[in-house]
């Protein structure tokens, strides 16, 4: 992100003033067999490796894709590891981000990560929190974030961020990180999640600006021939990938947001060795992060479609490759942001009316601290800020089919028994509160298309939210049903759900469940 002000990172004092707080996992798997299943997944876009066909993204089997996503941040700071991990789970952190209608995550690193001496921190282990993350280093722990997300129907962009954990830079390289140590880490990423297709692309470098140039033909300062010579580097060990250009600060005089200045496409296109795999990503913001002549304008907010048509929506408009906003953001305090944000989604095109035919984006950020920006969640790593939240609610796009299977299988037609199981875990209790999971396990012969939970607690205990199921409680007995995303369960499939409850010593209640 553009860093005339820098984020406030401060990872470790604010772990010490976060709740804890557990989201429910899903899980899903599908019968390959089943053919239903099989025209489920051929007909849900998303599925495999993509690539570009004019300005759409593409699946494998050729149907247009739409990234709707969110940035979660951590792995380029000294933290190692995405933030909020000190408060929650990495699971339900994903579980959220899904059931909010992300259906992309964008994952910031620095070429830290790579180096031996590399240790991850600031996770918590209690209660059960992060438990298959426990000595492990940070690329084992991206493996794992990578594993979830695609079996929840995520997709994954990696994020080049920065060199080191140190901050950003203009160029792609610096002294200690010269570009042989870039494209040989890219290239690192690239072999290591070959075959999973939940690791859709990776963006090469986060925000390249003055002194980088575009089509100067400057070897060391030509943001365009380097992403050139590190896209092909990518390509020649896992061809399938995605490969994400940034902008830079200033074309032929004419300056803009870091990485947000794509002017020099049409005249310097990123050529590739692998046709139809580059995607042209910018990165727009408003004035909560630094101020730009634009927001003053007389006309404003009238005046932004020609501001983006200008630095990077012409190449989306004169279908000559897909447009991706990487990064956009606010913390919503002004007007002027107000409606820069609704001008900015407007212009993103609304998914309702042209499905995937629209710019692609992933919001700045999940993650609440971030300094200029905020995020879509709360200071306490789990309230989502609905207001924020609810301005992207027009361009927010399906998911894509899980690793495991299409979870819509619409059930075994030659009959069986419908059955389900539950299960009731207290993850944390804190005397006036407590937090709890429910997983919901399909034990029966079919799959099933919803079902529903029942307890009864022997005390006052109420529910005073709940996450991936819907609920009624009247007196001591509580009522959870599905959510619409994770119903259906194939045979031994299962699926989680998670509440907070109040005041705490709420034990585990006998849960019975009913499924149809």
């Amino acid at each position: 992100m553009f860093r005339s002000l820098r984020r406030a990172l401060c990872a470790a004092a604010a772990a010490l003033l976060l709740i804890l707080a557990g989201v429910g996992a899903q899980t899903v798997h599908a019968d390959p067999a089943a053919p239903e299943d099989r025209a489920a997944r051929a007909a849900a876009p998303g599925a495999g490796y993509w690539h570009t066909s004019g300005r759409q993204m593409m699946d494998a089997a050729g149907q247009p894709v739409r990234i709707a996503g969110i940035n979660w941040f951590g792995f380029e700071t000294a933290n190692y590891t995405p933030h909020g991990l000190w408060a929650r789970d990495y699971k339900s952190m994903i579980d959220q981000m899904k059931s909010l209608g992300y259906n992309t995550i964008r994952l910031p690193y620095s070429d830290d990560l790579f180096k031996s001496g590399t240790v991850p921190n600031s996770i918590d282990f209690s209660g059960g929190k992060n438990a298959d993350l426990q000595g492990l280093g940070s690329l084992q722990i991206m493996d794992r974030i990578v594993a979830y997300a695609g079996q929840g129907g995520l997709k994954v962009v990696l994020d080049r961020h920065r060199p080191d954990a140190a901050g950003q830079s203009a160029l792609w390289y610096t002294s200690a990180v010269p570009e042989s140590t870039w494209i040989a880490n890219l290239k690192a990423l690239a072999t290591r999640y070959k075959g999973n297709s939940t690791v859709v692309g990776i963006d090469l470098h986060n925000e390249p600006h003055d002194p980088a140039c575009w089509g100067c033909g400057d070897t060391t300062r030509d943001w365009r021939l380097a992403a050139q010579r590190a896209g092909n580097a990518v390509l020649s060990v896992n061809p399938d990938l995605l490969i994400f250009v940034e902008g830079v600060q200033t074309f032929n005089g004419v300056s803009g947001w870091w990485g947000g200045n794509l002017m020099g496409v049409a005249q310097y296109p990123v050529q590739l060795d692998v046709p139809n795999r580059v995607v042209y990503s910018a990165h727009d913001y408003a004035t909560s992060v630094a101020q730009q002549s634009w927001f003053s304008d007389p006309s404003f907010p009238a005046n932004m479609p020609g501001i983006w048509d200008k630095y990077w929506g012409y190449i989306f408009k004169q279908n000559i490759a897909p447009v991706w906003v990487g990064e956009f953001g606010t913390t919503l305090q002004s007007t002027i942001d107000q409606k820069w944000l609704a001008a900015l989604v407007s212009y993103l095109r609304p998914t309702g009316t042209y499905g995937a035919d629209s710019i692609s984006w992933t919001f700045w950020s999940w993650n609440p601290n971030s300094g200029d920006t905020g995020g879509i969640l709360k200071d306490d790593w789990t309230t989502v800020d609905t207001v924020k939240d609810g301005y992207l609610a027009s361009v927010k796009a399906p998911g894509f089919p899980s690793g495991g299977g299409d979870p819509g299988d619409p059930g075994d037609p030659g009959g069986g028994t419908a059955a389900c199981t539950a299960a009731y875990t207290v993850s944390s209790d804190w005397g006036g509160g407590f937090n709890a999971e429910v997983k919901v396990t399909n034990s029966g012969t079919v799959a099933l298309k919803s079902w529903k939970t029942t307890w009864t607690w022997p005390g006052a205990q109420k529910v005073t939210s709940m996450w991936n199921a819907s609920y009624t409680q009247s007196g001591s007995t509580v009522i959870a049903s599905n959510a619409d995303h994770n119903g259906a369960l194939a045979v031994g499939g299962s699926a989680s759900f998670g509440f907070g409850g109040a005041p705490g010593g709420g034990g585990a209640p006998t849960v019975s469940c009913t499924a149809t």
